[in-house]
């Protein structure tokens, strides 16, 4: 149900061509959808703008109900509509060619009657471009196409009634029988030529992409507990790899609030370092060699570039993120800003020290070979480790004070303790011995200034009782999977967390809703000191918290479970495959899990 012409988050099922992702809601609405790529201004924005931020609206014109499913091992989104003249599915794609992704977006909508009679109406109208544009019909020699600044759109179809619509939109109609078959595409283009695609050639389209999609799937390599979550998690993530660079963006969207009356609204449409270190965690697990390589290339490459230091995240094309712009727009149901940008990017955060040198020492473990070139950089990376460890940063959350957070020094362990590895196997040069000696002393100094005798838990840094639950990683990085750490579990359940969910760190559920990776990094964390059903459980509990698709957010809010923040999000998705295979790999000889899904009290 849409209030004000929005709808809750979790309506939305997501769609992706390797270079753009839509979003589209139970209703049949397209409300999210940037042309050409993810992180272009986006001519169809109703997720931010309601009166002018444009759709693709396709619904029966009558009362109805909608069930939806993904196409098993798919993007490519199935929704039923009932009324009560008959029944209709919608499928929904953009679509492949032959050859691969296609040089341009085509989003194809295919409708096939089921039973009795539908009748369906549909627009095509994009928006302002978050007030910064006019869209307009202009004729051409093949038809009108809509113009919105350096975008242009075409809509084709079979049977799609097409019945004009102004100078601002196309609209049709048309009817279901218990045989028919109707299309209805959209395509665009930015600054080049538009194709104009065969209507008939589209349909076949669908069908191919359903075929490209489960050729992906069957190469996954994961049969453990949670498969189809975890499946449907890779999936979801597979939307978030931006094809052209190998680049992969931490979620689809920008400026979707934390908290249920607005705030914290940040653009994540960019290339985290540490979100790229997890995925690869998983991409490296289920053997998919392309996107690892084109990935850590794509890493390895854009750090060198703008080197020496070490930045938080780049954009998809590998540059510097530009500053950040507020747009004059109201905002997911009103509570904006919306912006372009992210104020993070001048940030020095410590921890992307240890998720770099993980993510090299798994590449190198699956039986890849770095060039010169890496070793000397990835070695000055560790020699500047040593130093920088020393020094205040904003930490993981990316906080306004610069502190010496706990995780932040963890995370310089982690990647000395990886550059060793990387140096004895001879793949990067260097001093080990000095990157023993720092690592030692890090993990001293954690020891005496991180630890609270009254919490019997590691704090978030020195001189507070405060926690953080980013501590919990470093379980699975091997700081610590002692009582040390069992005792952390403890505080963080008391504290943090709110039934199956964790907040970030003391005193923010003030601020916002729980944040959904958090939880699977307590799954991940408590089998790593041993309490394994506990783990489970709590992994059961979490899987039941998706959409009906499948899918996350970055938050949730404990109270009623609806979504916040930005979506799909990448790091959720990352941190549930990560959970389930650390389960899976530290319990290989115990009881396994079921993975029936059970929602928590």
């Amino acid at each position: 149900m849409r209030r004000r012409g929005y709808v809750d988050l979790r309506s939305y099922g997501a769609i992706g061509d390797g270079r753009t992702v839509a979003l589209i809601a139970l209703d049949g609405s397209v409300d999210w959808f940037p042309i050409p790529n993810l992180d272009a201004t986006p001519v169809f924005a109703r997720l931010l703008d309601e009166a002018e931020g444009g759709s693709i609206e396709l619904t029966p014109t009558q009362p109805f109900t909608a069930k939806r499913r993904y196409v098993e091992g798919t993007n490519v989104l199935e929704t039923t509509f009932t009324t009560e003249t008959g029944v209709a599915t919608v499928t929904d794609a953009l679509v492949t060619g032959v050859a691969g992704r296609l040089p341009w977006a085509e989003l194809a909508r295919r409708i096939d009657g089921v039973e009795g009679t539908v009748r369906f109406r549909w627009k095509v109208a994009p928006g302002t471009c978050l007030a910064t544009a006019s869209p307009w019909v202009q004729k051409s020699p093949h038809g009108s196409v809509i113009r919105v600044d350096s975008v242009m759109i075409a809509v084709r179809g079979v049977d799609h009634g097409p019945r004009g619509g102004g100078d601002r939109a196309m609209v049709g109609r048309f009817s279901t029988s218990g045989t028919s078959r109707h299309l209805l595409t959209v395509v665009g283009t930015a600054n080049e030529p538009l194709h104009l695609p065969d209507p008939n050639n589209v349909i076949d389209s669908v069908d191919r992409t359903i075929a490209n999609w489960q050729n992906w799937s069957r190469e996954f390599s994961y049969n453990g507990p949670w498969a189809e979550a975890v499946t449907r998690s890779a999936l979801a993530l597979k939307l978030l790899i931006y094809s052209p660079t190998g680049a992969i963006a931490a979620a689809a969207t920008t400026s979707l609030p934390e908290n249920a009356t607005g705030g914290k609204n940040w653009d994540y449409r960019y290339a985290w370092v540490r979100d790229t270190a997890y995925m690869l965690h998983a991409l490296i697990r289920f053997g998919l060699r392309e996107e690892t390589h084109a990935a850590v290339s794509w890493l390895l490459k854009t750090i060198r570039r703008h080197g020496p230091e070490l930045h938080v995240f780049y954009t998809l094309d590998g540059e510097l993120p530009g500053p950040v712009e507020e747009h004059s727009v109201s905002g997911w149901k009103d509570r904006g800003p919306v912006v372009v940008g992210n104020p993070a990017s001048t940030q020095l955060q410590l921890g992307v020290f240890g998720d770099l040198f993980d993510v090299i020492k798994l590449y190198v473990e699956a039986g890849n070979v770095l060039e010169a070139d890496t070793g000397r950089m990835l070695a000055a990376v560790a020699d500047r480790t040593c130093d920088a460890w020393r020094r205040p940063d904003a930490g993981i959350w990316e906080l306004g004070d610069a502190r010496h957070y706990t995780s932040s020094k963890m995370g310089c362990w982690q990647a000395l303790t990886c550059a060793i590895e990387l140096c004895e196997l001879g793949q990067i040069p260097g001093d080990a011995t000095r990157w023993r000696a720092e690592r030692s002393l890090i993990e001293e100094w954690v020891r005496v200034h991180c630890w609270s005798e009254k919490k019997q838990s590691y704090v978030a840094y020195p001189g507070t009782d405060e926690l953080d639950a980013s501590v919990l990683l470093h379980g699975p990085s091997g700081f610590d999977r002692g009582p040390r750490m069992s005792s952390t579990i403890d505080a963080i359940i008391e504290e943090l967390t709110d039934g199956a969910l964790v907040y970030r760190y003391s005193g923010v559920e003030a601020e916002e809703a729980a944040f959904v990776a958090c939880s699977f990094w307590l799954a991940s964390a408590l089998v790593c000191v041993g309490r394994h059903d506990e783990s489970v459980q709590l992994m059961n509990e979490l899987v039941a918290l998706s959409n009906d698709v499948g899918l996350y957010s970055e938050m949730i809010d404990p109270a009623d479970s609806s979504f916040l923040g930005n979506l799909p999000q990448g790091l959720s998705h990352l941190a549930l495959i990560n959970a389930a295979i650390t389960i899976e790999e530290l319990t290989r000889n115990q009881p396994k899990a079921t993975g029936k899904r059970t929602r928590s009290s």
